[in-house]
């Protein structure tokens, strides 16, 4: 049913809660599985070695998140291909689901305040409203 399957993975208990679902899925469907973690760039950089200085960077952030992730993967017996960017998170999850062209995105719900959820939104809404595929919120 799923082929390949995305999970966006922000070092959040709730995104590794996310994942395990993400990996039980993948074995039950033999799917292709890709984690995408997304260091956030809070501004435009002006040259390409901004953008390699952020990733080297959003790489040393999130390794004990990867550590971690590869371990879950081991211990379900399922592959897990890695992706770590700097840059805009819905933007560059939406991304990399279309380029990969997955069945199925899988990620963990936040929990912001009802304050910031209704003047702000959440980054879970608008990657339902952008992915091209089925998207599984995780509570």
């Amino acid at each position: 049913m799923f082929d390949k399957i995305l999970h966006a993975n922000d070092g959040s208990e709730h995104a590794f809660h996310a994942l395990t679902l993400a990996l039980a899925l993948a074995k039950q469907n033999n799917s292709e599985l890709h984690m995408i973690s997304v260091e956030e760039i809070d501004y435009m950089p002006a040259f390409i070695e901004e953008v390699r200085e952020e990733t080297g960077t959003a790489a040393r952030r999130f390794h004990s998140v990867l550590q971690r992730a590869r371990a879950m993967a081991q211990e379900h017996g399922v592959r897990l291909h890695t992706h770590v960017v700097a840059g805009h998170p819905v933007r560059d999850i939406v991304g990399l689901a279309t380029e990969l062209k997955v069945d199925l995105l899988v990620i963990g719900a936040t929990g912001h305040s009802a304050l910031y959820e209704r003047m702000i939104g959440s980054r879970a809404d608008r990657i339902m409203q952008l992915a091209p595929c089925p998207v599984l919120v995780v509570k």
